[in-house]
């Protein structure tokens, strides 16, 4: 007699399961390939330090050869000094949106206690989508509502230098934590002007990895083409009529 109820344990067992693996391969579709997460202290203009949380989610390897995930999302999260107000920046990473996205942030700063980062594209599809700037950073101020996009002459002369980890940390070996030190020992070996401090003059084409030498591209039916393409060909004649 307890046959059958040692099999419809089993089967009621085995539907759990298949349940669960559906569930993850759901979240999977979701989230990418899963995130990262850690805390920096951040050192400000005014030698006073403030700690922000940072969250990437992650989608797969660019290339074969590529040692980290590609990130999809960022969301970066702090409180003014003396206050207990969160204020939150999110930014996604995907080039199969024509809207302006994709930017790496290297400074995040305070000024008369009104936040402003700073970034550059992260990617020549990127840079195209912010109208190719040069210097070849995108500059934010925080209006107390929203984040919104400003000018090089009306970003504060006071932030000069990258205060975050850039690109963020290496998921292999990440920590939950990370000192002003740490955060400068992980950029330490950034050669590239734009990603280490604010540039108040135009870059050179030429200059190494940096994006004014992308290729300029415009988006057409769902993709960003050259104008060496045929498509491209057209759409910058239609520009110049």
């Amino acid at each position: 007699m307890r046959t059958p109820q040692l099999w419809l344990k089993q089967i009621t067992k085995l539907g759990l399961i298949l349940m669960m693996g559906v569930s993850m391969n759901a979240d999977a579709g979701l989230f990418g390939f899963g995130g990262k997460s850690w805390k920096e202290e951040v050192l400000l203009h005014d030698g006073s330090k403030i700690i922000v949380e940072r969250v990437q989610k992650l989608g797969g390897r660019p290339t074969l050869e590529s040692r980290e995930r590609a990130i999809l999302d960022e969301t970066i999260t702090f409180s003014l000094p003396g206050s207990n107000q969160k204020i939150s920046w999110a930014m996604s990473f995907r080039d199969d949106v024509p809207e302006p996205n994709g930017v790496n942030v290297v400074l995040l700063g305070i000024v008369n206690n009104v936040p402003y980062i700073a970034g550059y594209p992260a990617g020549c599809i990127a840079y195209n989508k912010w109208k190719r700037p040069n210097p070849p950073q995108i500059l934010f101020k925080f209006d107390g509502d929203q984040w919104k996009r400003v000018t090089l002459a009306e970003f504060p002369l006071q932030l000069v230098q990258a205060n975050v980890i850039v690109g963020g940390p290496p998921a292999e070996g990440i920590k939950h934590f990370y000192t002003v030190e740490q955060v400068n020992e992980e950029n330490h070996d950034i050669d590239t002007p734009e990603y280490r401090t604010i540039l108040r003059v135009p870059v050179k084409r030429g200059a190494v990895g940096s994006s004014v030498n992308c290729e300029e591209l415009v988006y057409y039916k769902g993709a960003w083409v050259g104008p060496g393409d045929s498509i491209g060909k057209r759409m910058m004649d239609s520009r110049t009529k």
